[in-house]
């Protein structure tokens, strides 16, 4: 088996849909938690100075969706036709759109900004584009007969749209009381043994 190492910031985020599959297929890696002080230190040596980074018997990759699509791919979960890896591929597309929003507001987050503007963030820059969003993959899941955004069996989609819901719920972006059919979705993937117990585990994070 090949040796993996994952390493990322110690929170969710970017590298947890990674680090859900490795937890899925029961597969050993070494989850390096990255520091601020390591971080200086690392940037310059990864592949295009950010995290996270993924190293297969010392060959490093980079980009999270690469990453992850890499290991959907080793792993059986990116689709079981080209039709269908291209369908997740195109919703996982569609929520780095959406993440390109959302970084706006946890990185206000971040770094201290007033309340007032992130207040501003939220409501004219986040919930616009979280409204677009969501009503994508509603779409997508009511014209599903499985439960699953592709097909009738579980993708790295999945995994990744329902980490997103983690945070967009944590940080009070999505009421599931006013959304059942992604609290079903949220639930049922959640529910998966292996995810299940991994999310039983982690670290409680908002992002």
């Amino acid at each position: 088996m090949p040796s993996y190492k994952l390493s990322y910031f110690d929170v969710r985020a970017l590298a947890e849909p990674s680090r859900i599959i490795f937890a899925l297929f029961d597969v050993p890696y070494e989850d390096n938690r990255v520091s601020v002080e390591e971080w200086s230190e690392m940037k310059r040596k990864t592949p295009f100075g950010q995290l996270p980074v993924l190293e297969v018997d010392g060959i490093e990759i980079g980009q999270s969706m690469s990453i992850t699509r890499y290991l959907a791919r080793k792993f059986g979960i990116a689709g079981k036709t080209p039709e269908e890896e291209a369908i997740a591929d195109s919703i996982v597309d569609q929520y780095r759109d959406f993440i390109f929003f959302f970084r706006q507001f946890t990185s206000s987050v971040f770094y201290g900004k007033d309340t007032d503007e992130i207040n501003t963030i939220r409501i004219e820059v986040v919930e616009p584009a979280r409204d677009a969003f969501l009503s994508i993959i509603n779409r997508f899941l009511n014209g599903s007969k499985s439960g699953f955004l592709v097909g009738d069996s579980l993708t790295w989609a999945d995994i990744v749209i329902a980490d997103n819901l983690t945070s967009l719920h944590k940080n009070e972006f999505l009421d599931f009381q006013k959304e059942k059919k992604l609290e079903e979705f949220y639930n049922k993937i959640h529910s998966i043994p292996g995810i299940k117990e991994y999310i039983s585990k982690r670290k409680d994070t908002n992002i």
